[in-house]
């Protein structure tokens, strides 16, 4: 349907964390909005302020569209198969997520009445992080025709038209962003070398081709600087196939000259030509299996309760998973965009959400990815220094949109002001050394993050006399965008706390246990033996507030002052908030974007007593836009914990079918990934009851009645658990591992290579020793 082709393309990219390919049709249309894209590969652009002021961002960067490798254009008779004007009597498109694959078949039939079988099978190749390949096959079913088919790569494609009053959509640049630097072909072979003119980036981008047929075949090939086309022409004849298989590579770099990276992707093609598509197929096909088997949620519905069939759930939640996979597997050196490698919508910058929200999926799944992520971290932490010092700060400030490791957020009370970003990477850090007990990370590059973050909340915030002493933080901007630079906003003050605590924590150790690490540390840093009491102090005199009159914890110093919105004569297509109000407006306003002192209350849940979370629940709960995807796991998660089922359930729908079924009205621009790791935080975190703020894990399952089975893998200081939850009882089995001690409610448990699994019962929310509820562990 043309007026779902751009959500279609999104739904049907692939990608492997390097590499992505919107799910465009071969044949170059009908399109929406073309893309391919390369993690980190980006221009950069100034910055330009009516009026400027000291400190400010100055350079932008956003994602290049890269080569466009895709097409293979058809022609049977001369006449061109485009799908909108096209007599197609079946057509059938599956992402598979078992192989990894984007799958089509179509039936055609042409102008003269002849019957065309088309079968095409695209990858991006998680075993081979450069190289996409595709599958296309063409079959003449009842009569004999001339066909043609023309590969084709093509770079800068005229960009598309943009939303200008939709602040998360990419900028558009004017004239070409990709510079010829070398052209050439061999044979079959095309390859095309640009660089980019600001960020001095360079992209080398090939293609070959392999043609198997009985039918006669001619050959040419040409190309220009910016284009190339290989075309077959064949004497198809009935029952005959004719398959063509496209390699696709691609490199990227910041240092090596265009023969040496041209060289990289001949080398990519010749292992991929010589190795066959069936090969390629077959890697694809095991990553993918060994993916599932640790990552897979699987659920069992209740048919008298559940208005969605197992089937139709389960599909949900992997086409969630497998988009972070296609997000994060190969992504190397680099971060996670936020909308992945589907779109170029946020300018392909990195943000919080990777450690917040899709961290967690990887922690438990994929620790050697989660590591690659917060190693990314650490090698942006010399430009972090820089963006300390710009802000007249001490320690490091990460910068909360970018690619490069440079702050690109212009409008800073949105964006700068989220001095929380800290705390957030350090929160992740401590989540992966816990559940890996990887010391030698932590101790070799963790804690020097540590220490520089921990620098820049001493020099942040100060010790008040009007809060009789506790240390306060001001002028920040939490997670909800709708309370911008505000006083002792709870969700940061708490992290910056735990921030603290762990940077104070891990320099004893490192000094206790490793002079020689210690050594280097110092040297690195410059390290002061009274920072390390400083940092406690901070921490133990950490302000948060709360209300005497309601009873409950507020967001920041003057939220409960607000004017509370009016949702009752504000009409639904008034909503997100931000495309139709002036940002003071809203600021003026009682009302929040996404989850803010409710995440807090997941995330540091021991901070909360089990009735303090429930009253913030239901304070902050109403008044709570669905304006940011990133909203319905954490309020599915925390309904769940008080008890509160029905909105649990509500709001894993909502956060289950963000994309599928574009709840937030802009799935066209690209996935939601941080709101993907959402959804697997919502049956684990959510409905398992998984927590961990003591470093061991602990559940509490509180299954909805409309699913009878929960069942998922958890890999945990290099074992893995698996946890299986029915209505009235969990059973914990341990699948690899000499020995582990978890905790089910209340009760401890070991788990052994003599006792490797164990059942028991789940207590109803209502049955719970309140005292206990929420401790995890």
């Amino acid at each position: 349907m043309p007026d779902l082709l751009e959500q279609g393309e999104t739904m049907f990219a692939l990608g492997n964390g390097y590499l992505g390919m919107r799910g465009c049709f071969e044949e170059g249309g009908p399109i929406g909005q073309n893309g391919t894209f390369i993690n980190g590969f980006y221009e950069s652009w100034p910055i330009v302020y009516p009026e400027g002021a000291y400190g400010l961002a100055t350079v932008g960067q956003t994602i290049v569209n890269a080569t466009d490798t895709k097409v293979i254009k058809l022609y049977v008779d001369d006449e061109p198969f485009w799908l909108s004007h096209a007599n197609v009597r079946s057509f059938n498109r599956r992402l598979n997520m078992q192989s990894g694959t984007l799958d089509r078949d179509i039936l055609w039939e042409t102008p003269a009445g002849k019957r065309v079988s088309i079968t095409s099978r695209r990858l991006v190749s998680f075993e081979h992080r450069h190289l996409a390949a595709i599958f296309y096959q063409v079959t003449m079913l009842d009569a004999t025709a001339p066909v043609v088919l023309s590969s084709e790569m093509i770079a800068n494609e005229p960009p598309l038209k943009r939303d200008n009053h939709d602040p998360r959509q990419s900028k558009v640049f004017v004239g070409k962003v990709l510079h010829h630097r070398i052209s050439y072909a061999k044979d079959r072979r095309i390859v095309l070398c640009h660089a980019t003119k600001k960020s001095g980036m360079i992209l080398s981008c090939a293609i070959d081709h392999v043609l198997d047929t009985s039918c006669q075949a001619t050959w040419t090939t040409h190309y220009t600087e910016d284009a190339g086309h290989v075309v077959a022409t064949i004497d198809a004849k009935p029952g005959r196939p004719i398959t063509l298989v496209k390699y696709m590579a691609y490199h990227t770099s910041h240092t090596a000259l265009p023969d040496e990276m041209c060289a990289r992707a001949e080398r990519t093609l010749d292992r991929a030509v010589a190795e066959g598509f069936p090969a390629l197929l077959a890697g694809q096909e095991r990553y993918m299996g060994d993916f599932w088997q640790r990552s897979d949620v699987t659920v069992t519905t209740n048919p008298a309760r559940a208005n969605a069939s197992t089937s139709a759930v389960q599909q949900a939640i992997r086409f969630n998973l497998f988009h972070i996979l296609q997000a994060a597997g190969r992504a190397g050196n680099m971060g996670v965009p936020a909308k992945g490698l589907t779109g170029a919508a946020y300018e392909g910058h990195y943000f919080w959400d990777s450690e917040i929200y899709v961290l967690p999926f990887l922690i438990y799944t994929a620790p050697r990815i989660a590591k690659n992520l917060l190693r990314f971290r650490h090698g942006m932490l010399g430009k972090a220094r820089e963006r300390a010092r710009q802000l007249n700060q001490r320690g490091a400030m990460y910068p909360w949109r970018t690619i490069n490791g440079e702050e690109a957020s212009a409008y800073y009370a949105a964006g700068t002001a989220q001095y929380h970003i800290n705390a957030d990477i350090m929160y992740a850090l401590k989540k992966y050394v816990q559940a890996t007990g990887d010391e030698e990370f932590l101790f070799d590059e963790g804690v020097e993050m540590l220490v520089e973050t921990a620098r820049l909340w001493l020099s942040l915030g100060f010790y008040s006399l009007r809060q009789e002493g506790k240390f306060c933080i001001h002028c920040v901007t939490g997670p909800d965008e709708y309370s911008t630079m505000v006083n002792n906003n709870v969700y940061t003050n708490l992290m910056a706390r735990e921030n603290l605590r762990y940077a104070a924590e891990t320099v004893e150790q490192v000094r206790e246990r490793r002079p020689d690490l210690f050594t280097v540390l110092e040297h690195k840093t410059r390290l002061e033996a009274s920072e390390v009491e400083d940092w406690k102090r901070a921490a133990d005199l950490m302000y948060v507030p709360y209300d005497e009159r309601l009873k409950i914890t507020p967001q920041d110093d003057k939220f409960l002052e607000e004017e509370p919105w009016d949702f009752k004569h504000v009409p639904p297509e008034k909503y997100p908030l931000l495309l139709y109000y002036h940002p003071l407006t809203i600021y003026r306003y009682q009302i929040i974007k996404q989850a803010d002192l409710v995440l807090a209350m997941l995330l540091l849940g021991h901070e909360f007593s089990p009735e303090l979370k429930r009253r913030n629940f239901e304070f902050y709960d109403p008044i709570t836009t669905g304006d940011s995807s990133l909203s319905p796991c954490i309020q599915s998660i925390m309904a769940a914990e008080v008890g509160d089922m029905a909105k649990a359930l509500a709001y894993a729908k909502a956060a289950t079918l963000m994309d599928l079924g574009d709840v937030a009205g802009n799935v066209k621009d690209g996935c939601h990934i941080a709101a993907m790791g959402g959804v697997w935080m919502v049956f684990v975190y959510g409905f398992a009851g998984l927590r961990g703020y003591s470093g061991r894990l602990s559940f509490r399952p509180a299954l909805p009645d409309t699913l009878d089975c929960l069942r998922f893998r958890l890999a945990f200081q290099e074992q893995s658990l698996e946890v299986d939850i029915s209505q009235g009882a969990t059973r914990y089995t341990l699948k690899n591992g000499s020995g582990l001690t978890i905790r089910h409610e209340e009760e401890e448990i070991r788990l052994s290579a003599d006792t490797s699994s164990v059942v028991r019962p789940n207590r109803k929310h209502s049955e719970r020793p309140e005292a206990n509820q929420g401790t995890g562990g």
